[in-house]
């Protein structure tokens, strides 16, 4: 299989799989267990099984289809023996864009079938399996919070909590798993020993440097703030000025504060903003009495993100006071820095030298699934350029040519992978004090 073929089936499908809940300015709508992301996921099962891949389907939703490669290979179907996990997940934001996080589930299926060509035609030897996942509800807008699957898998989350949390309209996860008919009964595959995922940046630094790839090796803190303002229901247009308790006012103030906490740290940061709220009873003649909000507050440095917590909550209360309305602020999904094993950084930089790639190190913003995996097995992190930045949006875009160069780079990384580059590399979120003797168990 040439280069070329690959490429072109893989660009194929990438462009076909964008069609299923694709909207009208060319992004996608296919939310966590909605109609659309089932469809994505019959595509991936029918994929797997068209090249004989076993597939399974655990408790949380989550997908995976084994390649069975290594020394057990003959009882892989039953889900034995070590292997290599990669992917990322097809579900969207609202009106999202067609290449976050499907560009890496895309992307590791077929690595995964050029890693198994390889080891079948003798060019490659493996000692370990090869798995794809489809992570469940990486986005976190319909069902919260986000990195939901991975973080069940991973133990972070409970399952069974997990399972109960309902989206804005009642439907519980469970609920909405059981109607697409994607909750299983396993625990998910055993045996993981690496992890490797691919994705668009979703920032600009790659296209502002002319730099077709990034190494991530670390991940910024994050926290949100679940955030609930009470007042009282009255008449807009009967109802005295100084006799309202207009919660949606006092609301309106917050998301003004949630912004403007940037402004008093240095530029760059700390980044912020209310992404979600809710409005009761949402009537155009009645002044609103409860407004539920999510604020989410992100830096490399946790004591920064502690800080605007903290003053951001002592400024709700003065806005409580002066509206007289009652306001609840309560931390939630708190994510510690995480730093990804230096070995794994430097198999990304040699693979890049060998495909004659430019490679730079870099930090990731966002939350991903590698993160939560990095807990339990040594992880690779890798980016492609987007076009201006922009994520999470219908104009969203990476060109083809970097979407091929992430994937032969995710090829080469597997291909170390799956013959035990990263075996005995120490993996959980590691200090970066503690990564010079991390590199130091691996030079291969």
């Amino acid at each position: 299989m040439t280069i070329t073929t690959t490429a072109d089936r893989f660009l194929t499908d990438f462009h076909e799989v964008a069609q299923i809940g694709r909207t009208d300015r060319g992004g996608v709508e296919r939310q966590a267990a909605t109609d659309a992301d089932r469809q994505t996921r019959d595509w991936f099962v029918a994929f797997a099984r068209e090249r004989g891949w076993a597939v399974e389907v655990d408790r949380i939703g989550n997908v995976f289809a084994r390649v069975a490669l290594g020394e057990g290979a003959g009882s892989a179907a039953a889900g034995a023996g070590s292997a290599i996990l990669s992917g990322s997940h097809l579900d969207s934001q609202p009106r999202g864009g067609r290449f976050d996080g499907a560009y890496g589930v895309i992307a590791s299926l077929h690595a995964a079938a050029e890693v198994e060509r390889r080891v079948r035609a003798g060019e490659l030897s493996a000692i370990h399996d090869l798995v794809v996942v489809d992570w469940f509800n990486e986005e976190g807008s319909r069902f919260a919070p986000s990195i939901m699957g991975s973080s069940v898998y991973t133990g972070l989350m409970d399952c069974e909590e997990i399972l109960g949390v309902r989206d804005l309209a009642g439907t519980s996860v469970r609920e909405a798993l059981d109607g697409i008919g994607y909750r299983g009964d396993t625990a998910g595959p055993a045996g993981i020993v690496g992890y490797a995922e691919v994705h668009i940046e979703q920032g600009r630094i790659l296209e502002r440097e002319g730099i077709e790839l990034g190494a991530v090796d670390s991940s910024w803190y994050t926290q949100k703030l679940d955030i609930e303002v009470f007042g009282e229901q009255s008449h807009t247009g009967a109802t005295a000025m100084a006799d309202r308790r207009d919660a949606l006012v006092g609301a309106a103030q917050i998301i003004m504060l949630v912004r403007d906490i940037c402004r008093e740290f240095t530029d760059e940061t700390l980044v912020s903003s209310v992404g979600q709220m809710t409005v009761e009873p949402n009537s155009p003649i009645v002044v609103n009495s409860h407004v539920h909000l999510v604020a989410d507050l992100r830096a490399n440095d946790p004591a920064i993100v502690q800080r605007a917590r903290d003053l951001l909550v002592e400024r709700f209360q003065r806005v409580a006071e002066e509206e007289l309305l009652e306001i609840r602020a309560t931390d939630f999904d708190v994510r510690p820095n995480r730093y990804y094993p230096e070995a794994g950084v430097a198999l990304q930089e040699r693979v890049a030298a060998d495909l004659g790639l430019g490679i730079r190190r870099m930090q990731t913003m966002a939350g991903h699934d590698s993160v939560a995996m990095n807990t339990v097995a040594p992880s690779v992190m890798m980016f492609v350029p987007s076009v201006d930045g922009v994520s999470h949006c219908e104009r969203e875009f990476t060109r083809d040519e970097d979407l091929v160069n992430g994937l032969r780079a995710l090829t080469g990384v597997l291909a170390e992978m799956v013959g035990g580059a990263l075996d005995g590399v120490a993996y959980p979120g590691a200090a970066p004090d503690a990564r010079a003797a991390d590199a130091g168990r691996s030079d291969r």
